[in-house]
């Protein structure tokens, strides 16, 4: 009996121990998966916060594109404004100065063949008394008042044109160094936009509790990240262009009028010879830079022109206003082509400007011009064609 007894006590004891022992393991075990969970949540947690950090940072950076955008816009609102204020004073004040060039003028001739001096000297002597000698002077000296204000009033105005073109032709050079930023921008704005698209979903990936909702959210920041990659690579292969192409107007610019007229002339005649279809002209190009057209922003065909035809001025605005800005001046305008001459086109906006070199008729001419269809190196684009064609009013800037 004592043998069962402690027999079963022995029992107890091991089965008791061997409770303890398991309750011990299970502790353990669930202490280490608390322990994991623990980890995991905060390894998720901190990959959501560099998620949702990289996704702030992108976001600041779009934002900042398209508030640069939208003030560069502003500004070209504006500026594009004050260039048409100021156009039309210029327009104005050249048909002054013309006007009063053309009356001093005539004055001149008016002295030198009739002698003035003279006529002056014998309408006082000739008065019948002193009240009209006295008249006749003060008549005299009212003509020679009137003569030297409206020289003065000349004077002033041919400086307030060179100001006003100066402030105009500054506004033209912002406006286009503007508008390619906002091109610029617009690239790196879609590169971003896709990097932000990538970032967002990665985000909600690394947020996504369901095994199915994340494999699917990992599949479409795949394939974002691809569209961010080709946006990426349309940006740079947007500067390689960009860049190529600076370089490519740049070296068109050496090159000149005489080697323009020349490239024409050497077209024609092997164009006669064979007899084939006409392909578009290209400048020949000679060994001597032009640096005279830095008041024109590069690739412009206010640049063009005035590369080909130095004599130009250095502040005439846009194309449409060459041909006042140069009246103005004192170069002579017409409108018969001549070879040598700047062809003007006012359409009433930009307008353009291209240099004669070629002459058949006034509806049959040649040109060598940059910024034209797309072309903004220097070279001859369109062959022989009637200039009336162009939209626009036609007139000629002849060099003095």
């Amino acid at each position: 009996m004592k043998k069962k007894i402690l027999a079963s006590l022995l029992l107890s004891t091991v089965l008791v121990s061997q409770v303890a022992v398991l309750n011990t393991v299970n502790a353990e075990n669930i202490d280490k998966k608390i322990a994991a969970n623990d980890n995991k949540i905060s390894t998720l947690t901190a990959q959501q916060q560099a998620a949702q950090k990289q996704v702030s940072q992108i976001q600041e950076q779009v934002s900042a594109i398209q508030a640069e955008q939208s003030n560069l816009q502003s500004e070209n609102d504006r500026l594009q404004e004050e260039s048409k204020k100021l156009e039309g004073e210029i327009t104005e004040l050249s048909k002054n100065i013309v006007s009063r060039n053309g009356s001093l003028e005539k004055q001149a001739r008016s002295a030198q063949t009739s002698g003035a001096a003279t006529s002056y000297i014998n309408t006082i002597v000739n008065s019948k008394s002193i009240t009209e000698a006295i008249s006749r002077v003060a008549a005299m000296s009212e003509i020679v008042s009137a003569n030297n204000k409206m020289l003065e009033q000349q004077k002033a105005d041919k400086k307030a044109i060179s100001e006003k073109q100066i402030a105009n032709n500054d506004a033209i050079n912002t406006v286009i160094a503007n508008q390619q930023k906002l091109a610029d921008d617009a690239q790196a704005l879609t590169t971003k936009q896709a990097e932000l698209k990538a970032a967002e979903l990665n985000l909600a990936a690394e947020k996504a509790t369901a095994e199915g909702e994340k494999a699917s959210l990992l599949q479409q920041k795949a394939a974002a990240e691809v569209a961010a990659r080709a946006a990426a690579a349309a940006e740079a292969a947007y500067k390689e262009k960009q860049a190529a192409q600076q370089q490519s107007i740049l070296a068109s610019a050496n090159t000149n009028l005489n080697a323009q007229i020349q490239a024409v002339s050497s077209s024609t005649a092997a164009a006669e010879a064979s007899s084939t279809a006409s392909t578009p002209l290209q400048a020949k190009a000679t060994p001597t830079y032009n640096t005279n057209a830095s008041s024109y922003p590069i690739g412009e065909c206010t640049w063009g022109a005035k590369t080909l035809a130095p004599w130009a001025g250095d502040y005439w605005g846009n194309g449409a206003q060459w041909a006042t800005s140069a009246a103005a001046a004192g170069f002579r305008t017409g409108s018969t082509p001549q070879v040598g001459a700047i062809v003007c086109w006012n359409d009433g906006g930009y307008g353009h400007v291209a240099v004669v070199t070629a002459v058949e008729s006034t509806t049959r001419i040649q040109v060598s011009e940059s910024n034209y269809a797309g072309n903004r190196s220097i070279g001859n684009y369109r062959g022989w064609f009637n200039p009336a064609s162009y939209p626009g009013v036609v007139s000629y800037i002849y060099p003095n």
